[in-house]
């Protein structure tokens, strides 16, 4: 049986996503943000320090970041993770993304990055080790 190319002319690596499972969030006050998102989420943080408090949902890492933390975000950034964070990034770059953030690790085996679209937005990449 064979399998139509559903993306004739693309650079496909086979470098998929796993989904958006983790959305980062620049705050100005760290503690009233922690209530609203305790609240809204109804469970305590599972990080909680005074540069980032962390809660885990239904699958999903929903980060707060006082002051947008050290990568200055200005909005909300989802990231998608990937099984291989330097080939999905080179995959995106070569498709006309640049590159906002080069990977980093951010401890505990985590490799992050950030890309932004032709349109400005910025799309983070996450990779667990």
């Amino acid at each position: 049986m064979e399998i139509a190319d559903t993306n004739p002319g693309g650079t496909m690596t086979g470098s998929t996503t796993q989904g958006i499972k983790t959305v980062l969030h620049p705050v100005s006050d760290l503690a009233a943000a922690k209530a609203v998102y305790t609240a809204l989420l109804g469970v305590p943080p599972q990080t909680d320090s005074s540069y980032y408090v962390g809660f885990e949902a239904e699958g999903q890492q929903i980060g707060l970041v006082p002051a947008g933390g050290p990568q200055a975000m200005t909005s909300p950034v989802a990231y998608w993770h990937v099984p291989d964070i330097e080939a999905k990034l080179a995959e995106v770059t070569a498709a006309g993304a640049t590159v906002k953030e080069p990977v980093r690790d951010v401890g505990g085996g985590r490799l992050v990055a950030t890309v932004t679209d032709p349109d400005g937005n910025v799309l983070g990449l996450l990779q667990d080790r």
